[in-house]
């Protein structure tokens, strides 16, 4: 029986859920983990019993309820049942991301460290690759009681444990948002906003008893942990996860995941759709049949209309349905969605006028075939108990229909505050209402993001949304797609803004050799001029790792900025 919240019903937490679930199907499968070499499916029942035995480790290292648990651990079984392990003892758990190849190791172990002290981390459990390094680099943390392996744990009986005694609006756990120097801001969320986002969410995608969930999403984000992990482990619905690492390597492994178990839902980035349209080989695609997917969700980046129609015309073939696209606006603040589209109708794709949008933020409507025309894909409607509102400069002005403006959020899944972070949780949580940071506009009840307020690059008076720009970069040879960042660098003389491009060369290519890299500046400032009103002042290629990352992959736009300003124009 799928979870609704019943405004006069005493508020359960998510271990109420979870035990239901335990009573209601303990030998129904509950998560299958796919491997390069099979899978394994895990009951219900099994679930809970893994999830117990971290319990009473985390027990027997000393922690109590409210304490903080940070799990750096590689996605697989343990941080399942870590995270609900930790739950179950009515600790608070935080999945921190693990070190990455693609990741400064100097740069991960400094931001976690500096993160375990400033929220008073109580334990850190870990696997045998990063153990050493961090009890090194951990050393003195006042607050830190131990430093767990997942392979010496000792569990005691779950009959010793005591109960939690835990309520519905204490914090059930930490999200992060990701920053450009590792994780920075701990999101506080209670168990009765975790439960009212599932409530509203589930309503909103039609979540039915029967659906099944296919995801390679990292758990550390808010779109896997919520969307991909608490809500099918709370409503019941099965789970089919793998590696995140073995998708990047091995992309059809989704789609032979979706195949073999019939998933009907499945979440992803903007540039995955991409990437596997382009990626998988035609020799690879002999089996799969996307046919059972009513739900392919986009979200987490800006959602582009070209995406869609590349990842549709190679796999209607192989069974996929255009109108199962879908899209999603969502963020860790708010638990997750905050908006969903295209699950009663089809998506919208909004063709406006390009110079009205850059010089007087109106987003006017406009004849796609026209030349002066951008395209916005919807993100659809506030869910239940959500509000949405676009404000003016002044952060409480409301503006009229299709005006852009900064998003605002009220809902009664928001999340309490950054831990520890009152200051910054009093910049962005005003009478009620969450300031998100991002510009959109509304057009018939229907969200339209058109980017960051802080990334806005203003241009003569012209607004020039970076992303933009980096998405006509993506397709240029030479470069590595997906690592292309634009930016604005003030100039003095002019009093206005010039633009920056910071793009990785592929692999082959020497960024600093000039006859190599002409031909490409040369792409980079004619795809800009034919397909803007601005040019690039800037033009600077460089090789693999220069460019900054987020904790959750994404490039980090101002620490890029900044680290430009700094080595290439030499400010201080």
């Amino acid at each position: 029986m799928l979870f609704f919240a019943q405004p006069d019903a005493t508020a359960p937490t998510l271990l109420d859920l979870l035990d239901a679930r335990l009573h209601a199907e303990p030998d129904a499968a509950c998560v299958v983990m796919r491997h390069r070499d099979g899978e394994r499916t895990i009951s219900t029942r099994q679930f809970v019993t893994r999830a117990n035995a971290y319990a009473g480790a985390l027990h027997s290292a000393g922690i109590r309820r409210g304490d903080l648990v940070a799990l750096i651990l590689t996605h697989g079984e343990d941080v399942l049942f870590a995270f609900w392990g930790a739950l179950l003892l009515g600790a608070v758990p935080s999945i921190f991301p693990f070190l990455t190849e693609k990741l400064d190791r100097e740069s991960y172990f400094d931001s976690a460290r500096r993160l375990i002290e400033a929220e008073a981390v109580r334990v850190v459990i870990t696997y045998d690759a990063l153990e050493s390094e961090l009890r090194a680099r951990l050393h003195g943390v006042p607050t830190l009681r131990a430093i767990l392996n997942r392979d010496a744990l000792q569990p005691a009986p779950a009959a010793d444990l005591p109960a939690p005694n835990i309520n519905a609006d204490d914090t059930a756990f930490l999200q992060h948002s990701s920053g450009s120097t590792g994780l920075q801001k701990g999101v506080m969320l209670s168990h009765r906003a975790v439960l009212n986002q599932i409530s509203a969410y589930s309503d909103a995608i039609r979540l039915k008893r029967e659906d099944v969930i296919a995801s390679w999403l990292p758990l550390y984000h808010d779109m896997g942990l919520i969307a991909a992990f608490i809500l099918p482990i709370v409503q019941g619905i099965k789970l089919v996860l793998m590696s995140p690492f073995h998708w990047v390597r091995d992309p059809k492994i989704l789609l032979y995941a979706i195949t073999d178990h019939r998933a009907t839902l499945c979440w992803l980035p903007n540039f995955a759709y991409n990437f596997m349209a382009s990626r998988i080989r035609p020799a690879d695609l002999h089996r799969v049949d996307l046919s059972s997917v009513r739900a392919l969700i986009n979200c987490s980046e800006p959602v582009y209309d070209e995406s869609h129609r590349a990842f549709t015309a190679r796999f209607s073939p192989h069974g996929f349905n255009p109108r199962a696209l879908a899209t999603c606006y969502a963020m860790a603040e708010n638990t997750f969605a905050v908006t969903q589209g295209g699950i009663d109708v089809p998506l919208t794709v909004d063709h406006v006028r390009r110079s009205t949008l850059i010089n007087q933020r109106i987003a006017h409507p406009a004849d796609p075939a026209g030349d002066d025309v951008q395209a916005f894909v919807c993100n659809g409607r506030p869910i239940r108990n959500c509000d949405v509102q676009i404000v003016g400069e002044d952060g409480t002005t409301a503006q009229a229909e299709r005006r852009v403006g900064e998003i605002r959020v009220r809902s009664d899944c928001l999340m309490t505050g950054y831990y520890a972070r009152p200051d910054l949780s009093a910049e962005v949580l005003r009478d009620g209402w969450y300031m998100t940071g991002d510009m959109g506009y509304l057009a018939d009840g229907q969200l339209y993001i058109t980017g960051r307020k802080k990334d806005l690059i203003i241009v003569g008076g012209k607004n020039i949304y970076p992303q933009d720009i980096e998405y006509l970069l993506n397709e240029i040879d030479g470069l590595h797609a997906g690592r292309v960042t634009a930016f604005g660098v003030m100039n003095a003389e002019l009093g206005t803004e010039d633009i920056a491009i910071v793009a990785e060369v592929r692999d082959g290519i020497d960024a600093g050799d000039g006859k190599q890299t002409t031909p490409i500046i040369r792409a980079i400032r004619g795809r800009i001029a034919a397909h803007t009103d601005v040019t690039a002042r800037y033009v600077h290629l460089v090789g693999a790792k220069w460019l900054i990352k987020t904790s959750s992959g994404k490039i980090a736009r101002a620490a890029n900025r900044d680290k430009f300003r700094r080595d290439v124009l030499g400010d201080k």
